[in-house]
């Protein structure tokens, strides 16, 4: 029985000493005792950018330069909903100085591609740029490419840094460090970069010809400017785009606003003009019937009346003109 009881005694003694052997080595293999982690086999570390660095203890190859994140390594497989991320260097976030590089336009180059490659907003392109129509970008024109986004203004008089600053909601400070300017002193006429001002949407739309939607479905046949009168075959300035449509087609408001006149007019027809913001105003003309009244308000894409042939005209097709501020524009630039 003594004999018997001894071995048994041996047996739980080296199950115990197995069992406390496999606790330490996990806790080693785990990091709970990073102190003794060498131990394991395994040292921790973090790189300048705040990531883990795992090495072999033997001077074997990291994880982190394996698979640059380490995420092979048991020991760092996280609970990710409770970590808590690790601040950004103060040297990345900081105001660089303006510096640009020069790119020549190639074939089938568009500023929104351009702005895509070059992890800029379209607004830094164009603004930087003076564009004021995106689709005649030109085969062989030089663009500049700044090195961070923002607007470039024109000093106007009466102008102080600090209005610019609270105009674009800039940092004073952070203006001054891109222009390297030594004081708040600014000279009229003068350009100055405003970092992460963006355009006002209506601008950007403007620019880009995505403003207003085309008002009926149907075909061009008389662009905007001069042309022979179909009438006379004199040269005559022509005031909008002329679209070619049958008899009853919807015509719609090609962008919300204000219904400001509904008439007749010799040359024009049945016509309607509605006023939208930013000092634009739309005219519609040779309807044959009208439907909206002077002074409602009417949603883009919202019915207004029907194609017809009245005033001077020589077949069913709806006039379009496009004014800015009293004054004709040509609505193909600005068209969706």
């Amino acid at each position: 029985m003594v004999i018997k009881y001894n071995k048994l005694n041996n047996v739980k003694n080296a199950f115990r000493l197995l069992l406390i052997f496999t606790i330490v080595y996990y806790m080693l293999f785990w990091g709970v005792f990073p102190i003794l982690g060498v131990l394991g086999g395994k040292t921790h570390s973090r790189d300048s950018l705040g990531r883990y660095d795992v090495k072999n203890g033997m001077g074997g190859m990291s994880y982190l330069e394996n698979n640059g994140l380490g995420i092979n390594d048991p020991a760092l497989v996280v609970d990710t909903d409770t970590v808590i991320g690790i601040p950004e260097p103060e040297e990345f976030s900081k105001p660089q100085m303006l510096l640009y590089t020069a790119y020549v336009v190639k074939p089938g180059d568009t500023i929104s591609d351009l702005a895509r490659n070059f992890g800029l907003n379209q607004d830094t392109l164009i603004s930087y740029n003076g564009i004021k129509q995106t689709r005649l970008l030109q085969i062989g024109q030089v663009l500049k490419i700044p090195n961070q986004d923002g607007l470039l203004y024109t000093v106007k008089t009466g102008d102080t840094l600090t209005a610019i600053a609270e105009k674009y909601q800039a940092d004073m400070g952070t203006i001054q460090t891109v222009n390297e300017l030594f004081s708040e002193k600014i000279t009229v006429g003068s350009g100055l970069f405003i970092p992460g001002a963006r355009l006002d949407w209506v601008d950007l739309q403007e620019i880009n010809g995505d403003l207003f939607a085309w008002p009926v479905y149907g075909y061009l046949t008389s662009r905007y400017g001069y042309r022979a009168s179909p009438f006379t075959g004199a040269r005559q300035f022509h005031s909008g785009i002329d679209i070619g449509a049958a008899m009853g087609t919807p015509i719609r408001a090609a962008m919300g606003g204000r219904v400001s006149a509904v008439g007749y007019d010799d040359a024009y027809g049945n016509y309607v003009v509605i006023t939208h913001h930013s000092g634009y105003r739309t005219l519609y003309g040779h309807m044959s019937v009208v439907r909206v009244k002077s002074g409602s308000y009417i949603g883009t894409g919202e019915r207004i009346g029907d194609v017809g042939s009245t005033g001077r005209s020589t077949g069913p097709h709806l006039h379009f003109t496009v004014y800015k501020n009293g004054v004709t524009v040509n609505p193909r630039n600005l068209l969706k």
